[in-house]
């Protein structure tokens, strides 16, 4: 529905400005508290402006064990997704065999079940088999959805590769490697490096799952919620916040362009 001039009509707009109001509005107004000169309680609006929590934030040893764990966890986790979401997508998309579809299910059913679910079924996994709480279990716990993502971008690229560059490789006398690396790694580059910066922003601010197998251990999101619940310096939280917005939506951002033109790939409709 366009007005004469190509333009979308009034009412459009202005409920696409409402929708973008209602879903960055939130996170502006904690943006803004993360300058407030206000430590204890959030008025609006803020009595003045300060730079100095941002200092606080770096020097609270608290801070920066939070913010290493989760990055050393989502690296981890990301490496694993790739590889194993990688593989599958190349069983599923590339073989005929019987269950394809069964497997294909299973492979993305992590990340539709509710995050309480797959928590509680690690950590009876976990109590079951007698294994401690530690970085692992938390890497176990993450790995799981992050698969998924890999692999929906890994499979959906597969898919619009076409078969006959393999073939046509193979005949001029490549093995299998030499397929993989110069037909088609070029082939599915970007989505795998995609899904590979989805999951890393997945992993990072992840909560529920990790609730239930970090045992003692405090993620950058698990700090946060704590610090919600009993704060010391409120401003110092909403630091965080924003540093937690950056680490996510740089990746997601740069997720969304290399995979903005991924109907293009060599020898696809062939």
């Amino acid at each position: 529905m366009r007005s004469e001039d190509g333009r979308a009509p009034l009412f459009l707009r202005l409920a696409a400005a409402g929708g973008l109001v209602y879903l960055l509005g939130p996170l502006l107004i904690i943006f803004v508290y993360a300058f407030t000169t206000e430590e204890r309680s959030f008025v609006w609006p803020p009595p003045g402006l300060t730079l100095k929590w941002f200092a606080v934030a770096w020097n609270r040893p608290d801070v920066t064990a939070a913010i290493v764990l989760s990055l050393q966890v989502a690296a981890v986790a990301t490496v694993i997704a790739m590889v194993l979401g990688t593989l599958c997508a190349a069983a599923v998309s590339r073989s005929r065999f019987f269950g394809r579809e069964t497997i294909s299910l299973l492979v993305i059913l992590p990340i539709a079940l509710p995050g309480i679910i797959t928590g509680i079924a690690l950590r009876s996994a976990f109590a079951t088999f007698e294994i401690p709480f530690s970085f692992w279990t938390i890497v176990l716990g993450h790995a799981t959805f992050c698969i998924v993502v890999v692999y929906n971008n890994a499979v959906a690229r597969f898919r619009r590769t076409s078969q006959s560059l393999v073939e046509a490789s193979m005949d001029l006398g490549a093995d299998g490697f030499q397929t993989f690396r110069h037909v088609i790694l070029p082939n599915i580059a970007t989505a795998l490096l995609a899904g590979g910066m989805l999951a890393f922003a997945l992993s990072f601010d992840e909560v529920i799952v990790t609730t239930f197998t970090a045992g003692q251990q405090q993620t950058l999101p698990l700090w946060m919620l704590e610090e919600l619940i009993r704060p010391r310096q409120r401003p110092v939280t909403n630091v965080v916040a924003l540093f937690v917005v950056a680490a996510t939506f740089l990746p997601i951002l740069a997720a969304f362009y290399l995979t903005r033109d991924g109907e293009h790939v060599a020898g696809a409709g062939k």
